[in-house]
């Protein structure tokens, strides 16, 4: 009898790890890779070039896995105004914030700065979507950046800002809140449509965008003396960074909702100064140790809450 009761205690406490889980938990592990891969990359090719190659890789890949689930889908006509806003906002503005803020600080500095975007999910989620969140949700949050001030505390050696880095910093900061606004407003779409079609109409909006901009600097380039890594890191960047890891993103927004979605980011620091370690040598503090710890226990925090329907 005792034993049934514990059971059934563990399965009221311990929630299944689902697919939404699993899925962002490899976007993470994609994400932390990809600022060590960019930062290697961008020592050959020019930021802008650099996107113009792997968006429509990217692009090709997406609307690939599309067709093979039959005819490629398009969205009712009243939705192409916020499809074409949102792919604008999430695959032009952040990713040039992105590529010219991580060329211009720190790697790890890159995925710290980032790790705020379930802070701006939470509130704009408040705001614009009027969600209402529990305890469990907010408390989780903050213990993550409570994980987050320990990881930036214990980083001074390898990631110290420094005065050549506040413009590049300042980038990462805006296109983290470019991203959270790009997560609030595709949840709806997401779940309407899909995560597949969602994600393919937005990258395929901004691709012409993208490839137009970095296509002088691309024709001005000396390609015959970019080395093979940095073409795997074109590769990489564009195939699992931005096709395979915005489906999986859209996907768990379609399932389990945008705040409870972003705080999973909370996980690319952490791959991302283990890549760092392996890449570039970087030994992580005691206190980055401990910080990976509580961010590991605020995510848990986080997934056990729920989110109320919004208010009408």
């Amino acid at each position: 009898m005792a034993k049934k009761k514990f059971d059934g205690l563990r399965k009221k406490t311990l929630p299944k790890i689902s697919w939404s889980d699993l899925a962002l938990i490899g976007v993470c592990l994609i994400w932390g890779i990809n600022f060590s891969v960019i930062k290697l990359s961008l020592v050959y090719f020019d930021p802008l070039a650099f996107n113009a190659v792997r968006f429509p890789l990217a692009a090709f890949v997406l609307l690939l896995m599309l067709r093979t689930n039959g005819p490629i889908p398009m969205p009712r006509p009243e939705h192409y105004t916020s499809i074409i806003l949102l792919g604008i906002l999430g695959n032009v503005i952040y990713q040039l914030l992105f590529i010219y803020g991580i060329e211009k600080t720190l790697a790890g500095n890159s995925s710290l700065i980032l790790a705020t975007v379930p802070v701006w999910t939470l509130i704009l989620a408040t705001i614009l979507n009027k969600e209402r969140h529990g305890i469990a949700v907010w408390s989780g949050i903050t213990i993550t950046l409570l994980g987050i001030f320990f990881v930036i505390s214990g980083s001074e050696k390898h990631l110290a800002l420094n005065e050549s880095l506040p413009v590049g910093d300042l980038l990462v900061l805006l296109s983290a809140i470019t991203w959270a606004l790009y997560t609030v407003g595709s949840q709806n779409l997401a779940r309407e449509y899909g995560a597949l079609p969602v994600t393919a109409w937005t990258l395929c909006i901004a691709t012409p965008i993208v490839s137009a901009a970095g296509l002088r600097s691309l024709i001005s380039m000396d390609l015959g003396n970019v080395p093979i890594v940095s073409w795997i890191g074109v590769a990489y960047a564009g195939v699992f960074a931005l096709a395979i890891s915005y489906y999986f993103w859209n996907y768990s927004l379609e399932k389990i909702g945008a705040p409870r979605t972003a705080a999973f980011s909370n996980l690319v620091p952490v791959f991302a100064l283990s890549t760092a370690l392996v890449l570039l040598g970087e030994i992580p503090s005691i206190a980055q140790i401990i910080g990976t710890g509580i961010i590991l226990i605020g995510l848990w925090v986080t997934r056990q809450g729920k989110s109320a329907p919004k208010i009408t």
